[in-house]
């Protein structure tokens, strides 16, 4: 968020803290003998984001667990890393939450290691691909797929052909007969000042993540229709084959590009396409990189295995930072000989909100949320049946008051309202334990326990509730529901 005072003057808020804490940390420490040093805060985070949706998933305002270590060598931040991963694994796992570490790229913030937690969810906005036959799992964009060879061998000389109104690869694949992974696709960027044009195979998305790693850039834009005539491009039938050389404009190619023979691509002139093409040789000086997305059709870039691709909501990261920060702010120690360098730092993120909102996305049904009981706001919810009755009331406050060491975890909701009513709230908020008290103890002195989660019902004397009670919400903990 970017905001003035009354003066005029530019102000901002900063969407993480890195530069802060490092420089606080650096305040006050000054010698090996006070590293490891382990910091955090939960606070209110703001970010200005372009298209606020899902409720609580993705908000310009939100609730965030921030940490920071910092330590004398990398030895000291794996430690320090993997205490952390670790602590974020159980963390999520006591929440109830079906979700899955995986290796992620680093981003803005920097570092060289970094691992996102994803909890598994439909309405996720991230793509999370894992292996069904070993332990790989990663966001799409960290991941390196491999370069696909490609059976078909070429030696006629490229051919430029009519293909008239053809502008899409379909439509091209289609009217040359031309399967389209024999296709290559150009799709063309503006990297911060560059133009950059990407080619991958016609089956294949670009991943912009990687290309934008791969320039170091800052801002990833689609380049607009004066950089395509400043560049000598034909929208709808690029390609790199007699193209020019012009200031901030390069060309790169996936990999699996420079390994087809036999392909199609655009021809740089309206309604013309070339065939016979093979990249290798055609394509002139051109740079290759794996900058294509793996799909569902390849194959683990680890064990070969049967990958997976799914939907994810990022409740997590970890980072290791390295000395990014600590150089650019000075923030260095003495070693036992006197000799000063940078502190190795790392940073940890949960957004507590979103886990929030997350854990609904996985437990709910038609009928309201169905808190695990870790996090639920309220363990247990007391309802007498009638509230007219003196005597149901004044067994349920009795059960109320004997729990009162959980005084925190129960709720006795003695509402003027029908029980219906009384019952409809209890599944919307999604209590993990509800007692009823009503006309089966007046007429046989037992209570109703309903567990949230499977619809399950218990009867037992009043006065043996709270034990019951009790035990079942230690299986609840236990078994993270």
């Amino acid at each position: 968020f970017k905001l003035q005072d009354r003066h005029g003057r530019d102000y901002c808020l900063g969407p993480t803290h890195e530069e802060l804490v490092t420089t606080l940390v650096s305040m006050d420490t000054s010698s090996y003998k006070q590293l490891p040093v382990s910091v955090y805060q939960i606070q209110n985070k703001y970010r200005d984001e372009k298209r606020p949706r899902f409720g609580l998933m993705r908000s310009r305002e939100f609730i965030m667990k921030d940490g920071y270590t910092f330590d004398m060598d990398q030895e000291g931040l794996d430690k320090q890393y993997k205490l952390m991963y670790d602590a974020y694994y159980r963390i999520f796992t006591r929440c109830g939450l079906n979700f899955r570490p995986v290796i992620a790229d680093s981003g803005a913030i920097g570092g060289n290691a970094s691992h996102e937690f994803e909890v598994l969810a439909d309405s996720g906005e991230a793509d999370i691909v894992y292996c069904k036959d070993c332990d790989f799992a990663a966001n799409i964009e960290a991941v390196e797929p491999n370069t696909l060879k490609c059976d078909i061998h070429n030696d006629k000389e490229k051919e430029l052909v009519a293909t008239p109104g053809q502008h899409t690869i379909q439509m091209v694949c289609d009217y040359l007969h031309a399967p389209v992974e024999q296709s290559v696709k150009a799709v063309v960027y503006k990297l911060d000042d560059t133009v950059v044009l990407a080619m991958v195979r016609g089956d294949h998305e670009v991943n912009e993540v990687k290309l934008q790693n791969l320039y170091s850039a800052i801002n990833v834009d689609m380049a607009s229709e004066e950089d395509l005539q400043r560049c000598g491009l034909t929208a709808g039938y690029i390609s790199p084959i007699g193209l020019k050389k012009v200031e901030n404009f390069d060309i790169v190619c996936d990999t699996s590009v420079m390994e087809m023979q036999d392909a199609c691509c655009g021809g740089n002139q309206k309604d013309m396409h070339y065939i016979h093409v093979n990249p290798a040789r055609d394509f002139g000086d051109v740079k290759v990189a794996t900058i294509r997305q793996i799909d569902a059709h390849d194959v683990c870039p680890h064990c070969g295995g049967q990958i997976v691709i799914t939907k994810g909501i990022e409740v997590g990261q970890v980072f290791k930072l390295g000395t990014k920060y600590s150089e650019a702010l000075g923030a260095t120690y003495l070693d036992n000989n006197g000799k000063s360098h940078p502190m190795v730092m790392g940073c940890y993120g949960i957004g507590v909100t979103r886990t929030v909102a997350a854990s609904i996305e996985q437990n709910h049904d038609d009928d309201g949320i169905i808190w695990p009981v870790a996090i639920a706001p309220y363990e247990v919810v007391i309802v007498p049946a009638n509230n007219k009755s003196e005597e149901v009331m004044g067994a349920a406050r009795s059960l109320y008051e004997s729990m009162e060491e959980k005084a925190d975890e129960v709720v006795l909701d003695d509402r003027n309202e029908r029980a219906g009513i009384k019952f409809k709230d209890a599944d919307l908020i999604g209590y993990p334990v509800r007692v009823t008290i009503g006309k089966k103890w007046q007429q046989s002195g037992n209570v109703e326990i309903r567990l949230r989660r499977t619809g399950e019902t218990i009867e037992v004397p009043l006065e043996e509730c709270k034990a019951k009670v009790m035990e079942l919400l230690e299986n609840l903990h236990k078994n993270n529901q």
